[in-house]
């Protein structure tokens, strides 16, 4: 499989989780692959693996959160190969909230906000000027959620509010480039159909000092494997998705020049239609649940 050969990803958050699936599904099939985060030990791990599958790879530090990070990404990825076919605004956290919304530290909306939502701005303002004036066909793939794309889970107000945002961003992007006929395919990637198997509940291990709360989080969730737990003290199952599935359908999206990378199944597109059900109705809405 060579479909990206000689064609250069630049993948935000490339280092672990999705991003890291992402880097080899794409170098896998021939693409120069450059992933920036801010986790240097991922990175590090990242490169030794790459370079042991024999994939193209350059790694470079970049906060999403920084508007000067990212136009140096887009310049390093321009200097060191002359174009760039893919981008991925990847990069993502979890605040990691638990109780009540009006409990929070203000430096946990401010962390999530900073990279979820201005994270994908501060990529957009650096690589479409860029994708543009090549030229020539190339793509730019947003990873959303289904909560707060499509669904508003309780549990997690922070990172619902962003992923709205960012479904919001996403949309207005896709259609501004529709009208101005340019030659960027946006996309927008949601991973699933379950629960991902990620590091964005352990995001703590990622935090500024700037935003450290001081205080220790209480939601008791650190994995998915916690999370796992915890439903089943309460009787329920947690599926989930591996993180080379969700690249595998973000490949196939881009070869396809599809918007929606939406892997879903019955139970989350009944959780959705319950929602656009109660708007339409003007009906109190109901929870969703996880799973």
């Amino acid at each position: 499989m060579q479909e990206f050969a000689g064609q250069v990803a630049v993948i935000t958050g490339g280092a672990s989780g999705v991003g890291r699936s992402l880097a080899f599904a794409l170098g896998r099939r021939g693409a120069c692959v450059v992933a920036a985060d801010v986790d240097r030990n991922a990175m590090d791990a990242l490169e030794r693996d790459a370079k042991a599958a024999g994939i193209s790879l350059l790694t470079r530090r970049c906060d999403v959160t920084a508007a000067g990070d990212c136009e140096a990404l887009a310049g390093y990825a321009m200097s060191e190969h002359g174009r760039i076919d893919m981008v991925f605004a990847n990069a993502g956290i979890g605040a990691g909230e638990a109780g009540p919304m009006w409990t929070y530290s203000m430096k946990d909306w401010q962390w999530c906000f900073g990279v979820n939502v201005w994270g994908v701005v501060n990529t957009i303002n650096a690589f479409l000027p860029r994708l543009v004036a090549q030229e020539r066909k190339s793509h730019f793939t947003v990873t959303g959620s289904g909560n707060g794309a499509f669904v508003v889970l309780p549990d997690a107000p922070i990172y619902t509010a962003t992923k709205a945002a960012v479904q919001a961003i996403t949309e207005n992007l896709y259609y501004q480039n529709v009208a101005l006929k340019s030659p960027v395919s946006v996309h927008a990637l949601f991973p699933g159909p379950h629960v991902v198997d990620t590091g964005l509940f352990d995001s703590d291990r990622v935090r500024p000092e700037s935003f450290d709360t001081g205080t220790p989080k209480s939601s008791g969730i650190r994995s998915v494997e916690d999370m796992r737990r915890l439903m089943q003290q309460h009787g329920m199952e947690l599926k989930t998705t591996h993180p080379d599935e969700v690249a595998e359908a973000a490949v196939a999206g881009i070869l396809a020049d599809t918007f929606w990378i939406c892997p879903r199944t019955e139970e989350s597109l009944a959780k959705f239609l319950a929602r656009v059900e109660s708007i339409r109705t003007l009906q109190n809405p109901v929870a969703a649940s996880v799973g």
